[in-house]
């Protein structure tokens, strides 16, 4: 069919060009998985199942690091706010839209995390981009780990702010910007921003010698949890619990948490600039109710295993520990880092599909992980370890794996 207007041509040529320098193997498709019958598994159902039957897959790949998104108290709870309130909220929370089950979640959060102010969005990306635009405008000078998520990255381009980065975890890289820019213009309103737990990398700073290098140059850290939270912590808290100096907590529920949604959470002031200013705070639907009511359900959940003496998180690190520890003695690089992320260095991207093909053949739902996401040469298989995983899994892992002396050379990091 014709273009209704010459013009339509111009833009649609542009984005096809666009398009065709895309590599085959770079392309992204979306498959269609369902949860499956078992806890930690998914069925495939797209065309690469055999004969069009579902494949079981076991989840080595989503974030639900403590299976709590089938929880039969977060789905409770999720369900009876959909029957009670209904599944949306309708408008803005500055509107019509802020329910009483947003400011519960938001009060328990904040005396969970011990910060003053926490405020509910509908995404991590939202927030992200809220406590960049609240901590930061042109006249800032952001300083950010080379590997800080998207979502943070957007954030800065809209602020306005200058930008630097610092190679990853290196707080003497940091500390030597950090004194720079004191020296050059004392005055000037400096932003760090970093993650406690790095989810391409599973690596996570220093966290106490993050927040004390920050106070000490009068620098506002913003500090992403979204991976953290509910896994690493005094109970889950995440790394920057006890840190009061850090500004800005950004947390999200579509992970430990198993439902969605995010937060931001801070002190007072920070907390009422932030409702008062954040442009994406004010012009959006507030969080579902069934969402926060299942994230009020999921920390209560944390809460309640914190009072018993034990924690799920602590489990699973122990266990992320010993995958570390077999791979390793399988002859792959170590995964870095201590968390349930573990990332299996391959270096070729050919190679990595590959392996996640091999691996899928083997029913296990492992993906690849390739520029641009991360930097060319560094593909990348991403375990991630779930709290409700069978016994064996690791096992299934091993063997479909294989040795990596079987790879060639040039595409070991």
């Amino acid at each position: 069919m014709p273009p209704d207007h010459p013009a339509d041509g111009h833009w649609r040529d542009a984005l096809n060009r666009q398009l065709a320098a895309i590599p085959a193997s770079r392309r992204r498709r979306l498959r269609r998985l369902q949860p499956g019958p078992e806890a930690a598994s998914l069925m495939a159902m797209d065309d690469r199942s055999a004969a069009g039957t579902p494949q079981p897959l076991l989840d080595l790949a989503s974030n639900d690091y403590l299976g709590l998104s089938r929880h039969p108290a977060v789905v409770g709870a999720a369900q009876a706010a959909a029957a009670r309130e209904g599944t949306g909220a309708g408008a803005s929370r500055l509107v019509s839209g802020s329910r009483p089950v947003h400011h519960a979640l938001e009060s328990a959060l904040a005396q969970w995390l011990g910060r003053e102010r926490v405020l509910l969005f509908p995404s991590g990306f939202q927030a992200n981009l809220a406590a960049v635009s609240a901590l930061a405008d042109r006249h800032t000078l952001v300083l950010a780990d080379r590997l800080i998520h998207a979502s943070l990255l957007t954030g800065v381009r809209a602020s306005g702010a200058r930008l630097q980065r610092f190679a990853h975890n290196d707080l003497a890289a940091l500390d030597r910007r950090l004194q720079a820019a004191r020296r050059t213009t004392p005055q000037r309103r400096l932003l760090v921003l970093s993650e406690s737990l790095f989810s391409m990398e599973g690596t996570s700073p220093e966290m106490p010698a993050l927040a004390a290098l920050c106070a000490r140059h009068g620098a506002a850290l913003l500090l992403d949890e979204a991976h953290a939270l509910g896994v690493l912590g005094r109970g889950g808290r995440g790394l920057g619990h006890g840190e009061p100096s850090i500004a800005l907590i950004s947390g999200t529920f579509g992970k430990a948490f198993g439902s969605g949604g995010a937060f931001l959470a801070g002190d007072a002031l920070v907390g009422d600039w932030l409702l008062q200013s954040s442009g994406p705070f004010r012009y959006t639907t507030a969080l579902a109710p069934p969402l926060a009511a299942g994230a009020l359900a999921a920390l209560q959940l944390l809460q309640e295993a914190e009072a018993a003496g034990g924690h799920p998180g602590a489990a699973l690190l122990a266990r992320a520990g010993r995958w570390r520890d077999r791979l390793e003695a399988a002859g792959w690089p170590r995964p870095p880092g201590r968390g349930p992320v573990l990332s299996l260095q391959v270096g070729d991207d050919g190679r990595s599909l590959a392996l996640q093909q091999r691996l899928e053949q083997a029913g296990l739902l492992v993906v690849a992980i390739r520029p641009p996401t991360v930097p060319e040469g560094a593909a990348r298989l991403r375990l991630v370890l779930r709290h409700d995983l069978p016994s064996g899994s690791l096992e299934r892992l091993l063997e479909a794996l294989g040795s990596p002396a079987a790879l060639p050379l040039s595409t070991l990091p």
